[in-house]
């Protein structure tokens, strides 16, 4: 198998890691010590008070990433046409839009001066895997 498969694979399960991974630690004082915050568990807030925001979000960071993934599978393994490129890029596309949402709450959050808002690792590593995927996607021509 190629290496450019098998690094695509190789999302499958970094995505998945990547959403249950902390984003940001975020909270009121310092003093109190900070909560840790997901795509996992920042959706389970957001279906409380924001059902359509919740479902955008879904969208945007679990399907959009993930379809795309499984959708260069299964061009990798002559299961779908490469006809279907240009729509998995754009999958590939939405998925940077949740990177910016979350990008832009943080700037947000900081510039209010009430709380605390610390980036983590899982932030990194959902960049990093939309990124990949974005690059991976380009590496074939339709």
């Amino acid at each position: 198998m190629r290496l450019p498969v098998l690094l695509n694979l190789a999302l499958l399960i970094l995505f998945p890691v990547a959403w249950f991974a902390p984003l940001l630690r975020a909270g009121l004082l310092p003093l109190f010590g900070l909560s840790e915050i997901s795509v996992v568990t920042g959706l389970q807030s957001l279906w409380d008070t924001d059902p359509a925001l919740a479902l955008l979000v879904s969208f945007l960071a679990l399907f959009a990433p993930y379809a795309k993934v499984i959708g260069l599978a299964l061009i990798d393994f002559r299961l779908l046409s490469p006809r279907a490129l240009p729509a998995l890029r754009l999958m590939g596309r939405l998925a940077m839009a949740d990177i910016f949402l979350i990008a832009l709450y943080i700037v947000l959050a900081k510039s209010t001066g009430i709380g605390t808002i610390e980036t983590a690792w899982g932030l990194w590593l959902f960049t990093g895997c939309v990124a990949f995927s974005l690059l991976l996607s380009h590496r074939k021509r339709a």
